[in-house]
């Protein structure tokens, strides 16, 4: 007999603002705002825009269609679960409305009434294809600025179904992102009949202050990450990537005194390898209890040329030496170069080391970079000074002159940008669950 599928708990609801109000009901016939096909809620993190976009999509999709389908797309398939089908479910057990979640297979679905919406990751280019054929009454885009654009643009162009709406909701990015450019500016607005709603943290009254300030401490004042995830501005990315590290570097530099008085409770190992111009880089990276505080404890990197042998040799040894010290069980590695991997993984195995070789996540940069920041602005970030490739790495990093207004890393042949990677790679396992822990 097959088990059944545990049910959510009841979402807990909580007063909603005026903005809030305003999202949940804009479509609703009679309102000035009705007259819209779109409606974008863009601003600052933690502001309440998913959950009130949630709302007014399901009423809005139910009260106004029967036997339709419907378009629910996230960054990646475990993002949109994680951000707006869960939570979804949780407000239909609360409103008693019954559903079906068919959650694997090719047609990842949710069942509500006579309604089907169809579930989608947007994180490749190649994304698009899946909508091909589908006839949509209208799509909700949860952090669409994260998209390609073909996505966006095909999601769009299956929604044909008389009385469509497009829902999307986004953090901003540079002033020059497709989603503000086509959408955003006064005069497409009108043109393509967009509702736009500006959230701030405020906006979002189950937000205590205090929690809103630990977010706002979260990223220095001034930078690129609190104008737009704090003051939610489309603004451009420019200069140095770690501006606060850069200016205070000593601040964050420690001795094996400081380790002495804080406990790692583990560490994990990312590796970057390099190619014609670039390095080999292993860091390890050690966590503290509740994850206050992220170490850089040790660095490997090499730039010359090295055959698979030596460089298995000279992984095996920094396996070995952070073991001495530290719990140790994983390391990341680039999941471009599968025949090094296993190549490490032999090596360890017939130095009976044992250690668990995994693919690096290699999510977006940027992400990675705003993870890094926070961590920099909270002072939760810690680099051993006999880092110095990793520090150096770090105090360096630049966007890209040349790619203004796209948040690219400068990658030259010049910066070291794979000392950058392999932290990267270190702490992307838990990079989600202590990104907004509060100092």
């Amino acid at each position: 007999m097959p088990k059944k599928q545990k049910r959510p708990a009841k979402f807990k609801f909580l007063p909603f603002s005026a903005q809030q109000r305003r999202l949940m009901h804009w479509w609703r016939p009679g309102l000035m705002s009705a007259n819209n096909d779109f409606v974008i809620a863009d601003g600052a993190i933690r502001s309440g825009k998913t959950i009130a976009c949630i709302i007014g999509f399901l009423t809005w999709s139910n009260e106004m269609f029967e036997g339709q389908s419907f378009i629910l797309a996230g960054k990646t398939m475990g993002a949109l679960k994680k951000n707006v089908i869960r939570p979804m479910m949780q407000i239909l057990e609360a409103w008693g409305w019954p559903y079906d979640y068919i959650r694997s297979g090719t047609d990842a679905r949710l069942e509500i009434g006579s309604n089907t919406y169809y579930l989608y990751g947007a994180n490749t280019e190649a994304a698009q294809d899946a909508l091909q054929g589908l006839t949509a009454a209208g799509a909700y885009l949860d952090e669409a600025a994260l998209f390609p654009r073909s996505f966006i643009d095909q999601a769009i162009g299956r929604c044909s179904v008389d009385g469509w709406k497009v829902w999307m909701n986004c953090n901003p990015e540079g002033p020059h992102h497709y989603i503000r450019e086509e959408f955003l500016l006064p005069e497409k607005q009108k043109e393509k009949r967009v509702y736009h709603l500006h959230f701030m943290m405020t906006d979002n009254l189950s937000l205590s202050k205090a929690r809103r300030e630990a977010y706002e401490r979260s990223w220095s004042h001034g930078s690129v990450f609190y104008k737009r995830f704090v003051m939610g501005l489309w603004v451009a990315a420019d200069g140095l990537i770690y501006q606060q590290f850069a200016d205070n570097v000593k601040d964050y530099l420690i001795t094996d005194k400081w380790l002495e008085e804080n406990e790692i409770i583990y560490a994990t190992i990312g590796v970057d390898f390099g190619g014609t111009k670039s390095a080999h880089s292993f860091t390890l990276t050690g966590f503290t209890r509740g994850y206050k505080q992220v170490v850089v404890l040790d660095e490997y990197y090499c730039k010359k040329r090295l055959n698979p042998k030596q460089l298995q040799d000279d992984f095996v040894d920094f396996v070995r030496r952070a073991r001495l010290k530290y719990k140790v069980y994983e390391a990341y590695c680039d999941s471009a170069e599968q025949t090094l991997i296993s190549g490490l993984e032999m090596a360890c195995a017939q130095a009976h080391v044992s250690i668990d070789i995994k693919n690096a996540i290699k999510g977006p940069i940027n992400d990675r970079i705003a993870f890094y920041n926070s961590l920099i602005a909270q002072g939760r970030w810690k680099v051993m000074k006999h880092c110095t490739h990793i520090i150096e790495a770090f105090e360096q990093a630049v966007y890209d002159e040349k790619k203004k207004n796209m948040d690219v890393r400068l990658d030259d042949g010049l910066m070291n940008v794979d000392s950058l990677d392999s932290t990267e790679y270190s702490t992307e396992s838990v990079q989600d669950d202590i990104l907004y822990i509060a100092a």
